[in-house]
């Protein structure tokens, strides 16, 4: 807020005018980071008669998203796949429930979800669900994407364009929704009650045609890995992506692309029509001379912000002058993108699509926004607009620069006519007070009463100077007016105008971050197979399994010196189910990984740390290599390792990928051979319908004791090693075959055990194998003989024969002969 002020003395030469804020500033500058809110989504569910109902809020797009009525078996898996995905804060649903969601809700509150919070259960009354009122709720929001002049009529008919009215449990948990958002009022909870929770879009939830990944295999595989930032600043407040398949893929440039990017990781799809329009995408900005091009597309991302975060607080009429200026850098980068994509193939959907969507729209919102003076704009810490905008806040503006020069002509005026003994005085202007006269205090001017001036009415003192309104000041009041004032509302009405067109292309943003993320993501995903040599899969829908030549890990080879490529086959009538025996330390567990990474890589649409891949119908992903133990869940490791198989057995169709590392170790060891036996047995018997199935294990006595029935459907693979006299050398090599031993004891050597120990076990172990008995260790009973036997003396000599209580038989039996037994 600015003062204005002309000063006059009695000389020319203490003539002046100056000013000074008289309010902090309370807008953000355009350089400073704003910390982003975190986002949180609200789910209402509905469960009739075999099918969901499903409607979501999410407050980082301010979109509610809504599944048609799916039917759904009684576990709810279908809504628990949902939970996963979002992640919800609250889930909302009918207190009036049926058995199965009382049991589902009531496994939420006691699982452990470990890196997600146990969302909230919210029961509101049936009533509150009922499908007219949950219409009228819909029909009667006012949302800022429908146009403002459509009858009740008209209303009815665009919003049945979008959200589909003949899916009755859809509506009624959209209606609870509704209710629950007015109610605990998300987002807007400090806001008058005229102001309403902000709902920008309605957009429709996808399901079909993804793969089921649980949290186990997403764990294991380290799609994603959080962990604690390493600066004290910020332990406690965030976390950094470690070393993950996430961590090696993000390469975006915007907020939106990393959130895209992260979202499909979450969903990998079997649409082979989405996957290879995103495969081609890929493979054009790999060719050398689309690298300048994928460059410069990079730069423009780069300033694509968030849109709905900034189109949210238009809404709420809470915009900051960063705000215009993030919006209207992100509207010409967007322009750019447009002209960039039109010069690239068009027979790429995405190209064709950002070229044709990216309207003019785009250009009429870039020149809105530059009617705001963005450099004036944070100099003042408040929202001005350009010249030649709109004339009277121009005219305003004029008088008001005009003032000091103005004021000055005033202030010799007054000086005139008061008393001769005031030395000088000046006419001040501040805002929302006027016009008003100050003069210095005299030396004579001790009490109130001493402040009053014929023909002046006093004000206040501050500062030692005492401010008056004289009829000069009152006529400047009269005819000027409160001009900062007025124009400062004058640019609010203005603004707030520029907020509504804005708004009123708010589809077209939204448009535009979608397709610029989706461009993110991609170009992400071109670098990272650029820099890493990864190669572009086949899918084949016909077929079942994988087929991958020279596979890598796409971790491990990062953090290895030399990677020993692999290929696997799998897929074929014969050998779905592959046993791999090896050496610990082989490289068993880095080669199942390794197919499921690569598959996972396919599913998502990026291209794969493989010479040649071809992936067939997967419909599921499942593993048991790695036990996320946590002494909340109250299960053993065993019944851990118990659980994720029997996901596997009870789940899996002949589409599924099962990778399994290890299992029955954690129980006695016949007892867990048995089961891993009677597990595989159980999918051998399911013929062509068996899984692509991988087993890692170092149980020989499975092939040894032929547990297994004989036939196709069991392919035996071992990691190949060679012994160079005491030394075991590993090359990391698939191939067909049985390994002949573990080989434990070289294992132990490389942990540091002592020789004698390994010795002795390497003794043991084969007086096992043979079926001979265990006899003492004589070296180690002579290391003690004379310890035994000097403790023994001493016992004798400690006797005192002359003892009355003394009885030598005891004496014997308790003290000597055991003794005596650990010595001969």
């Amino acid at each position: 807020m600015a003062l204005l002020e002309a000063r006059v003395s009695a000389s020319p030469q203490e003539q002046k005018a100056s000013s000074a804020p008289l309010c902090p500033s309370i807008f953000m500058q355009d350089g400073e980071e704003e910390e982003e809110e975190q986002a949180e989504t609200y789910l209402c569910v509905l469960w009739n008669s075999g099918c969901l109902g499903i409607a979501y809020y999410d407050t980082a797009d301010s979109t509610i998203y809504f599944l048609p009525d799916t039917p759904d078996c009684d576990n709810l898996k279908l809504l628990q796949r949902v939970v996963n995905e979002i992640n919800p804060r609250s889930i909302i649903t009918s207190a009036k429930q049926d058995e199965s969601m009382a049991q589902f809700l009531g496994g939420l509150v006691s699982s452990d979800h470990k890196e997600q919070e146990t969302p909230e259960t919210v029961l509101l009354p049936s009533v509150d669900f009922g499908l007219e009122i949950s219409k009228q709720r819909i029909l009667s929001g006012n949302f800022s994407f429908m146009p403002e002049s459509l009858t009740c009529t008209e209303k009815i008919l665009f919003l049945s364009s979008i959200i589909p009215f003949d899916c009755p449990l859809m509506v009624r948990a959209l209606g609870g929704l509704f209710k629950f958002l007015n109610r605990r009022r998300v987002n807007v909870e400090l806001e008058d009650n005229s102001v309403s929770v902000p709902i920008l879009g309605f957009k429709k939830f996808v399901l079909t045609d993804l793969v089921s990944i649980d949290q186990d295999t997403y764990s294991v595989l380290q799609i994603f890995k959080s962990e604690i930032h390493p600066s004290v600043y910020k332990m406690a407040s965030g976390l950094k992506e470690g070393l993950s398949l996430f961590g090696i893929l993000n390469r975006c440039r915007s907020k939106g692309g990393e959130k895209l990017l992260r979202l499909w990781l979450m969903r990998p799809t079997q649409d082979l029509e989405e996957l290879n329009s995103r495969l081609d995408v890929i493979q054009f900005f790999l060719l050398p001379q689309n690298l300048e091009m994928a460059l410069t597309l990079h730069g423009l991302l780069s300033h694509i912000k968030n849109v709905p975060l900034i189109l949210r607080r238009m809404l709420l009429s809470h915009t900051k002058v960063s705000d215009w200026r993030i919006l209207y850098k992100t509207a010409y980068s967007a322009l750019g993108l447009r002209d960039t994509c039109r010069s690239l193939p068009q027979s790429i959907r995405l190209f064709r699509d950002i070229a044709q969507e990216f309207s003019d729209d785009l250009h009429h919102i870039a020149c809105l926004i530059n009617k705001v003076d963005l450099e004036s704009s944070i100099a003042e810490n408040r929202f001005t607009v350009r010249p030649n905008i709109d004339p009277d806040i121009d005219e305003k503006k004029r008088k008001l620069m005009g003032l000091p020069s103005f004021l000055t002509e005033v202030a010799r005026k007054e000086l005139e006519t008061l008393d001769s003994r005031i030395p000088s005085c000046c006419v001040l202007y501040i805002p929302l007070i006027g016009f008003l006269l100050s003069i210095p205090r005299l030396p004579t001017m001790i009490d109130p009463s001493d402040f009053e001036i014929v023909g002046l009415d006093f004000m206040f003192l501050s500062e030692e100077k005492l401010h008056y309104r004289s009829a000069r000041t009152k006529e400047l009041d009269s005819i000027l007016g409160d001009l900062h004032c007025e124009i400062r509302d004058g640019e609010t009405i203005l603004m707030h105008q520029l907020q509504c067109q804005v708004l009123s292309r708010g589809a077209v943003l939204n448009r535009v971050i979608d397709l610029a993320s989706r461009l993110d993501v991609l170009l992400a995903l071109a670098g990272a197979a650029r820099d890493y040599g990864y190669s572009r899969p086949q899918y084949s829908p016909k077929i079942l399994g994988v087929r991958i030549q020279d596979g890598r890990h796409p971790l491990m080879e990062l953090c290895s010196r030399t990677f020993v490529p692999n290929s696997t086959q799998s897929g074929e009538e014969g050998g779905r189910i592959k046993v791999i025996t090896g050496p610990n330390s082989s490289g068993k567990s880095i080669y199942l990984k390794q197919i499921g990474l690569i598959t996972f890589m396919a599913l998502v649409g990026s291209f794969v740390p493989a010479g040649k891949a071809e992936v067939g119908a997967v419909d599921a992903i499942f593993t048991r290599i790695h036990s996320r133990e946590s002494v909340s869940l109250g299960l053993s490791t065993f019944m851990i390792d118990l659980n994720q198989v029997a996901k596997a057995v009870n789940n899996a169709t002949e589409r599924s990928l099962v990778l399994i590392d290890e299992f029955g170790k954690g129980t006695n060891t016949v007892d867990g051979l048995a089961l891993l036996a009677s597990v595989l047995r159980h999918w051998v018997s399911q013929g062509s319908s068996c899984p692509q199935i991988f087993v890692a294990t170092n149980f020989l006595s499975l092939i040894q004791l032929q547990l297994l029935p004989p036939g196709s459907l069991v392919q035996y693979l071992t990691m190949e090693t060679c012994e160079d006299g005491n030394e075991l050398i590993f090359f990391y090599q698939v191939r067909e075959g049985v390994a002949n031993a573990s080989h434990a004891s070289h294992t132990a050597a490389q942990a540091g055990l002592p020789v004698k120990l390994i010795t002795r076990g390497v003794e043991v172990s084969e007086l096992i194998r043979n079926g001979k008995p265990i006899k003492p260790d004589k070296g180690l009973l002579k290391e003690n003989q004379m310890e035994n036997c000097q403790a023994l003396v001493d016992k004798f000599l400690k006797l005192d024969l002359e003892d009355p209580k003394l009885d030598l038989s005891i004496f014997m039996s308790q003290q000597v002969l055991p003794t005596a037994s650990s010595i001969l």
